[in-house]
């Protein structure tokens, strides 16, 4: 169980200014009919067998889902949905739909806990199915596990409508848990995936929708309410701080950056916190180095790793995690001017070390390396974990899995573990001198910015570590997992839509860190 201890503290807190309210602004579907999802697990019989909440139904129905399942021939096989209709009593339709195995669990194989991840799909797509017949009202079966049912219905029912006239809106749907055994789990899940909207909608708006004004506006909107501290720095403040490879990125463009400071204290202010960092180019068009048109649309999401920071702190905020969370986020946009950096400019960072440019295309390492240089000197943490798309062409494990670069050996591990349970997988890459051999290996200034050689995620890794010291320190190289949805990935994720990715591994990592004498094997969630 998550935090009983201190949930009772964070659900007035989010009641009181109406946080993580799926689709608060859209209208409710029409029509009034309500729809039940229920669950039902394959077996080594012929015929699959119901949860607990189906075999309810299925009593209350006098047999008609077990007919329907004998009828059409359903195994439970994960990913299987059938839709029933126009039956009596308080639901209009039901879709059944396969859970697996109810023994599936961790695969070391696969690096997931599989049994979480099917009740996710099964939700997400019984959801998606009943919203698609018109449901306005869904109540959903736990399917044993509250908290991954309700991310994965409430991460498919989201869509970014923003920019759609109000008529032309698809409706909201309502959800809620079908004779839930576990509130506190479910409203624990609302809070994950809505965390992960929150990082969605920030990721997939316009770049002239989402400057670095704008993003700090609304990070500061969202996080205030939930008494989170945000200080929103500008342009005379980072020159006075020395940021000066912050500043060479950002007067490229006629916007004004902007450097986030926040500030979450869940526990006594003497502990030392742990300091997130999300990388925030709000848009990268490559500056000099102009990206290619077809390519150019995604680079709006350049700033997701700032994003998932933004989306994590909340929820950790809401879920009054018992630790101390520094995050700060650098926004620029990266633009093609008369002020752009060039390629061959050096730039001495605030740490003293020189930078060359060799890629004006790949700005984020170089606010990233004045950031990491100004907030490990402030906040002393125990530990660093920073978030950036650095490498959304180049990236070895496309949109599968995150890239991890991690100096200490136990919190990759929590880091490994919380992946595993949430379905937003990571693998881990190595810190060999060889990538800093790379990016450091000449004579007339320290680091370059690209480098030589093979390896681009490696040597991008091997850069900023240049600057982190001698702190435990985590980097999450995102990438194409934290950009679109590719190849029908998962159905919870829309087709060529943001992910807000890995935002639920973030949160259920700070939770083990805060709380680990409440994690005792990878099923207790």
């Amino acid at each position: 169980m998550i935090l009983n201890r201190f949930w009772a503290l964070s659900r007035p807190l989010c009641r009181l200014f109406g946080t993580f309210v799926s689709q608060a602004d859209a209208p409710l579907a029409h029509g009034g009919c309500k729809g039940l999802v229920v669950g039902v697990y394959e077996t080594s019989e012929k015929a699959a067998t119901f949860t607990e909440c189906g075999e309810q139904t299925d009593a209350m129905l006098k047999g008609r889902l077990r007919a329907e399942l004998d009828r059409c021939c359903m195994t439970g096989k994960s990913g299987e949905v059938r839709i029933l209709n126009g039956l009596p009593g308080d639901f209009h339709s039901v879709a059944i739909v396969g859970l697996g195995s109810r023994e599936r669990s961790f695969c070391e194989k696969e690096m997931m806990d599989v049994g979480l991840e099917n009740v996710r799909v099964a939700a997400a797509l019984g959801s998606l199915r009943l919203r698609d017949d018109y449901i306005s009202e869904i109540s959903l079966d736990p399917m044993g596990h509250p908290e991954q049912a309700a991310e994965g219905a409430t991460l498919a029912l989201w869509e970014y409508q923003d920019n759609r006239m109000v008529e032309c809106r698809r409706p909201a749907v309502a959800l809620e848990c079908y004779q839930c055994p576990d509130e506190d789990s479910w409203t624990r899940g609302l809070f994950k995936a809505e965390a992960q909207n929150l990082a969605r909608k920030l990721a997939e708006a316009p770049a002239n929708q989402m400057s670095p004004s704008v993003f700090a506006e609304v990070a500061s909107d969202s996080l205030c309410p939930c008494g989170v501290t945000v200080d929103i720095r500008g342009t005379d403040w980072i020159i006075a701080q020395g940021l000066t490879a912050f500043m060479a990125v950002a007067r490229s463009s006629c916007e004004p950056p902007a450097f986030l400071e926040i500030n979450y204290t869940g526990t006594d202010s003497s502990e030392r916190p742990i300091l997130l960092i999300g990388s925030g180019v709000t848009f990268n068009s490559g500056g000099l180095c102009l990206k290619p048109a077809e390519e150019m649309e995604l680079e709006r999401a350049t700033m997701s790793g700032a994003a998932v920071v933004v989306a994590a702190v909340r929820a950790a905020a809401a879920l009054s995690l018992p630790i101390n969370i520094r995050a700060v986020v650098p926004l620029c946009e990266n633009m093609p001017s008369g002020m752009s950096f060039k390629v061959g400019d050096v730039f001495r960072c605030s740490n003293g070390k020189s930078i060359a440019v060799h890629d004006t295309g790949n700005p984020d390492i170089l606010i990233m390396a004045d950031t990491f240089s100004y907030a490990t000197q402030k906040y002393k943490p125990r530990l660093v974990l920073d978030v950036a798309t650095l490498t959304t062409r180049f990236n070895p494990l496309g949109s599968t899995a995150s890239c991890v670069f991690a100096t200490s050996d136990p919190m990759w591990k929590e880091l490994q573990k919380a992946a595993a349970l949430t379905g937003d997988r990571v693998w881990r890459f190595p810190f060999w001198k060889y990538y800093t051999h790379q990016i450091a290996n000449f004579t007339n200034f320290d680091l370059s910015n690209r480098g030589d050689g093979q390896g681009y995620t490696c040597r991008q890794a091997a850069f900023l570590r240049e600057f982190v010291g001698d702190t435990m320190w985590i980097h999450m190289d995102i990438g194409e997992a934290g950009l679109v949805a590719k190849n029908n990935f998962v159905p919870y994720y829309r087709e060529g839509k943001m992910t807000g990715r890995p935002t639920r591994a973030l949160i259920q990592f700070l939770y083990q860190v805060a709380c680990p004498e409440q994690i005792t094997d990878l099923r207790e969630v």
